[in-house]
């Protein structure tokens, strides 16, 4: 997904830089329907890092009351497999965002309205 994500938005962006005004109406229907995929794959990653969280804290907490080494072992597993996911889902959140910020310079383009959040900086360098 990650590679799916930089490469629309990087078409984007090349598109934001020399725009054919008879394809944006096309260009931000599609954008929409992007969107709403990487929404739906953020919330699905939010989900499981819930959960992997979760389970870590259990596990973690079983650990230490019972103080066994399997337990110590599960802590550990699940603790390797949080750390991706969150830095996954962090990727995940911020290029989303960052699609929104695309979507609105699109929607400036096609109605002549200078939209809020057409240029900001601080969110397109995360």
């Amino acid at each position: 997904m990650r590679y799916y994500m930089l490469a629309y938005e990087k078409f984007l962006r090349e598109f934001l830089h020399s725009p054919d005004p008879e394809q944006i109406p096309k260009i931000r229907r599609e954008t929409l329907t992007q969107i709403g995929f990487m929404q739906h794959e953020r919330f699905v990653h939010f989900l499981v890092c819930i959960l992997v969280g979760l389970a870590f804290f259990i596990a973690l907490g079983l650990a230490l009351y019972f103080r066994t080494v399997g337990l110590f072992l599960l802590a550990v597993i699940l603790l390797g497999l949080l750390a991706p996911y969150l830095w996954h889902y962090y990727f995940l959140e911020n290029t989303t965002q960052k699609m929104y910020v695309l979507y609105n310079q699109l929607s400036a383009l096609e109605d002549g309205i200078s939209y809020p959040n057409t240029s900001d900086e601080k969110l397109m360098k995360l």
